[in-house]
This record gives C-alpha cells, structure tokens and sequence, in this order.
C-alpha cells in the first residue's frame, strides 16, 4: 500500500482523529512485523495531542516489512483493560493476510468474553483484494463492532470516515432479542448482534422454527448503562422479496462462520442461496455460456437444409468473489491490491452477455451483474432505498416485471 492509497488512509484517520471530542482519550498503533505505538498510554483529547499525533503517524506510518494483526491488537486490549464508565472502541485498518487469523479470532472472542459484557468493541476495514475479508467480517462480527472495505483507491477516504462514524456513534450496546418462548429454533447469521448506531439501520438476518407473535422486544443498555426495551412489531412482508435484497450481506455473514469453523453444511448453505439468487459466492463457479445465432435471410430459409445448433461455448469467470485473503502477495508487499486497472475480456463479455436486459428496459435498468456489483458496494441507507424502490414499483404494478428481468423470475416468494 504505497502512493496514493496510503495518502488516502492517513488523510481518513486524520480527519478521524481531529473529530474526536474533548473527554475521549486514544492512541495510534501503526504495524508491519514491527510494532510502533504513539503513546505508552491513552492520551487525552486536545488540540496540543491531536497535533502531535497526526505529525508521528504522518512520520511512521510506512509501507514495510511483514503483517503482523495479533500483536497490536493485543496491545490495544491491554491499553483498554481500564476503561470503566466507557465502551471502548477499537478501529483496526488492514491492507493483508496472515496466516494465523483462525486463531486470532478465537483468541480474541475468549479474551473478550472474559472482560464481560462492556468488552472493548473491535471495528475492521480491509484495504484492497489482497486482505481476507471473511476474517476481519468474523473479527468485527466476534468484536460486535462493524466491518467495512474499499477496493478502489477513490473510495478509501470517504468509506474509512463513514465507517468511523457508524462505529463510533454507538447509542444502545449489548443488543438481545428474546424469541425462545415462541420459537422452537432460533440463530441469528452474526456471531453477535451488533451495537445500534446514531443514524445507521441496524439489518439481523437468521432462521427460527414456530410462529413469532405479534410483538418482540430487543434490549440492550445506553450510555449511562441504564436498560432499555425497544418494542419490535413484526411484519410478515409478502410483497417485497427482502431475502433477496438482503441475500449478499446474509451469504458473506455466513461464508464468515464457514471459514472460521470449516463447516461444510455451512457451505453447502451459502452455495444454495448463491445459485438461488444468482449471486456469485467462493463455493460456486460462474460460467459464461454463448451461443452464437447465425442469421439466415427469410427469402433462402425454405431453400436451405437447418444445420444441427453448434455447442455453446463456456467460459469460467474468476474474480467475482473475494477470496480469503493473499498471504504470498501479502508477505511480498506486492502493490496491485486495488481494483484500479482495467477488467480482463472475459468481465467484458460477461457485461455484454448481461446488457440485454438492461438495453430491454431505457438501457439502464439493473440487470444481474449490475446488481450483483451494486450489492456488493452497497450501504445500509442504500439498501433501505432499495427496499422502498421496490415497494413502490410492486403498487404500481411493475414488480413482477422487473423481477423476471433482474432476478431471473419469481416475483414474490
């Protein structure tokens, strides 16, 4: 991470730093094989250390040497084992893999469940393809804190700034929802059901067996560490597919926990969805098939004898998926992690293979691979944009339509 990625990553955190309030105390911890930390302590917000802090990470944060994620977060867990009256926060921001990061998430969940419930929550962003996005999603999800990524070097400032305000604008903590006495089975898909943020939709996914009442009720504790019930009313939306508009964020939840525990039902649950919604998942393959039509003039079809249908053509298409993580590229320091190049032919076929539908409907409606991309970039607030586009297109009467042509068929389930 070198030029203008790493620019755009101190210009976030500055900003990040700058912006906190008087009161708060933190520190920087920048590392490589090597650790290097700002202050032996949490240093108190004000305008003489929010200086002082910028100009050192501006001077040591550098692009060398190895990756080392278990020692600085170690360090952070003893900076915060004080924090009485605070839920601490800690912000981890990566740009590689390691090869121990089964073990970090394991050791990191039992050191946190022995701190107790006001355990310090652990926030991560992956920079690039080259960082295994499933472990920091797991890491953030055991950490109940938020996970969020940027792939190209343009968005890097601006989704580093808003995943620090998601994360650290947390108003109801310890979040618990209890459905045992009307449900036989329930599991939500995240490891912890995370905080509820000022301004940020909080999305739960998961399975329950039996009937869910009319009413439920989350709790979970404020600032002050006083309790407070939220009264959820249910509603059972027939109208609006909302397993489909929440089906990518559910498939990499629950790719997450295949990774972590290699659980091979868990695989073979994430392939099911992903070949139900169409989305590419890591334990599917996307195949490109073309088939080329030959034209014949109408004035010579009865005179020509028909030709048996030549064999479409298949191509398999890689890259449409995540991966878990480059540790060779990573050990390297290889520099191409970001997605700023130019897309290899078979990307371009596939668009053209997909553009059909999208030149059917004023050529720029969503079809499969355009939602497929926008899904994976997208936000909370875009995604409750969604949910009411569709609402409204399902009154109108067109939903069925647009369902058959951006999500295969199949208007509501």
């Amino acid at each position: 991470m070198q030029g203008k990625p790493i620019e755009n990553v101190k210009n976030a955190i500055s900003t990040a730093v700058s912006e906190l309030e008087e009161g708060d105390y933190f520190n920087i911890v920048t590392f490589n094989d090597e650790l290097h930390s700002f202050s032996s302590c949490l240093e108190k917000v004000n305008g003489k250390t929010t200086e002082n802090a910028i100009n050192w990470m501006n001077l040591n944060f550098v692009a060398q040497g190895g990756t080392d994620i278990m020692h600085p977060l170690t360090e952070a867990l003893a900076l915060l084992s004080n924090s009485d009256g605070a839920l601490p926060q800690i912000f981890l921001v990566t740009d590689g893999s390691v090869e121990d990061e089964r073990n970090i998430c394991r050791t990191v969940k039992t050191q946190l469940t022995n701190k107790g419930s006001i355990s310090p929550r652990i926030s991560t962003f992956g920079l690039g393809s080259y960082c295994n996005h499933y472990f920091l999603r797991m890491l953030a999800s055991i950490g109940k804190g938020h996970y969020d990524a940027a792939f190209d070097t343009g968005s890097i400032e601006g989704r580093i700034l808003q995943w620090f305000q998601k994360a650290s604008s947390t108003i109801v903590a310890d979040i618990s929802i209890d459905v045992t006495k009307h449900t036989q089975e329930f599991e939500v898909d995240c490891e912890y059901i995370p905080d509820i943020s000022a301004k940020y939709p909080l999305f739960v996914s998961g399975r329950f067996r039996g009937e869910l009442p009319e009413t439920l009720y989350a709790e979970g504790y404020l600032s002050d560490m006083s309790k407070i019930s939220i009264e959820l009313k249910v509603q059972h939306i027939k109208d609006i597919p909302l397993d489909k508009v929440l089906a990518k964020q559910q498939m990499d939840l629950l790719t997450a926990k295949a990774w972590l525990s290699e659980n091979k039902q868990l695989e073979q649950m994430v392939a099911k969805m992903s070949i139900q919604n169409g989305i590419p998942s890591e334990y599917t393959r996307t195949v490109l098939l073309q088939t080329i039509m030959e034209k014949i003039d109408p004035a010579q079809q009865g005179k020509r004898k028909p030709k048996k249908p030549e064999e479409p053509s298949a191509t398999p298409l890689q890259g449409l998926t995540l991966g878990f993580g480059n540790v060779p590229a990573t050990t390297e320091n290889l520099t191409s992690g970001f997605g700023d190049t130019r897309a290899p032919d078979k990307f371009e076929m596939f668009g053209k293979a997909v553009g059909g539908c999208c030149g059917r409907v004023a050529d720029s409606c969503c079809c499969c691979m355009c939602f497929i991309n926008c899904c994976s970039k997208m936000n909370d607030r875009c995604a409750i944009v969604l949910v009411q586009m569709c609402a409204a297109l399902s009154f109108l009467g067109c939903f069925e339509c647009c369902s058959e042509l951006c999500c295969g068929g199949g208007g509501s389930d």
